[in-house]
């Protein structure tokens, strides 16, 4: 379900960028191939007085005869010229707004991008680099952090949704020196929803507490989400500085994941959510390592989807698995099956008590 309560799926119909053959757009999917027009012979030819190996941001590569040795990931879309007075590609994706514009548009933050080896400026990044074997990260946005990054948010949407919102609402409350990470689930038939085809981290027959669960599909998203973490901790941050997060079907993911993980992980935030194959804890839980784990759960009062009572007996089940102080259930008074401020400054306050700077 997403922030604002949808059943309905429905991702973004890519187009062709202008100039460029149907063919050629299909082939190469957003990829390097996509900014470069095809000869006739299929060779890729940089703009006129452009040599492909320095017109291109150099993350992007270059082999023999100017053709690419190494692709970005095929959701990336932030290819950048490196000659900065050079005009961008037409079809470059950019999240523009007059908060971003005062943020992304400053000398510093584009020195600080250019060292990480970021492929574009904005704030809002598609993740890029060597993550090809980690699906999540293929075309996952992340919201990156002003200064050194020391710490990471991995937030999961809801039903139907997609990981650009809760970008959005985080970078409204981000530290300078967090990553968040907001992947997009596969879109698949949902069974409660008509088998209609929709972004979903697993099938979901039913909400209530007693409805038929995918257990094959909740343990395979986990493991994809367990990918992160791990390639988040091989990129230098800390288990014990990662936090997971989530809204709706997002959130009961995040819980699960958490609390099965080899990690000791920072902690959870869980918002309008459950907690799935519920009945398989606490002797699901991974030998205890994350029984000390802080969560926060959040809940509108007013949820007609998932009611709050069902919150409540979430919060008592995970009370049985961790350590019962650690977990906070807050209610909102008039909320539905969405957020609020008071419920995002909550989870500010949340991640700033757990990661503080160093």
């Amino acid at each position: 379900m997403g922030a604002g309560g949808r059943l309905g799926g429905g991702g973004r119909r890519r187009r062709p960028l202008p100039g460029l053959a149907p063919r050629a757009w299909s082939e190469t999917q957003g990829r390097l191939g996509a900014l470069i027009p095809l000869r006739p012979g299929g060779v890729r030819t940089p703009p006129a007085g452009r040599p492909l190996s320095a017109g291109l941001a150099p993350h992007a590569g270059s082999g023999q005869d100017g053709a690419p040795s190494r692709l970005p990931c095929r959701g990336c879309r932030h290819f950048r010229w490196a000659d900065r007075g050079a005009p961008r590609p037409v079809g470059w994706r950019k999240f523009r707004s007059e908060r971003q514009e005062s943020v992304s548009g400053s000398r510093g933050e584009r020195e600080r991008a250019r060292e990480r080896g970021a492929s574009c400026w904005s704030p809002f990044q598609c993740m890029c680099g060597n993550n090809m074997s980690v699906p999540l990260l293929a075309d996952a946005v992340t919201v990156s952090g002003a200064e050194r990054e020391t710490a990471a948010v991995i937030f999961l949407h809801g039903l139907g949704d997609t990981g650009h919102s809760w970008a959005e609402a985080l970078s409204s409350i981000r530290l300078p020196y967090v990553k968040y990470i907001c992947p997009h689930a596969p879109r698949i038939p949902v069974t409660l929803n008509m088998k209609m085809v929709m972004p979903s981290w697993f099938d979901l027959m039913g909400l209530s507490p007693d409805a038929p669960e995918d257990e094959a599909g909740i343990k395979k998203a986990s493991e994809n989400l367990k990918a992160v973490i791990e390639h988040e901790i091989k990129n230098g941050i800390p288990p014990n500085r990662i936090i997971l997060g989530g809204f709706s079907q997002g959130g009961a993911l995040s819980l699960y994941t958490a609390l099965t993980s080899q990690y000791q992980l920072a902690g959870i935030v869980a918002l309008s959510c459950w907690l799935p194959l519920h009945k398989a804890f606490p002797q699901a839980a991974c030998n205890g390592v994350n029984k000390d784990i802080a969560i926060l759960q959040c809940h509108g009062e007013m949820d007609p989807m998932i009611p709050v009572r069902f919150g409540a007996l979430t919060a008592e089940k995970l009370k049985s698995v961790v350590t019962p102080t650690k977990v906070q259930f807050k209610t909102y008074p008039g909320m539905m099956h969405s957020s609020c401020p008071q419920e995002m400054m909550a989870v500010k306050e949340f991640i700033e008590k757990l990661l503080p700077r160093i």
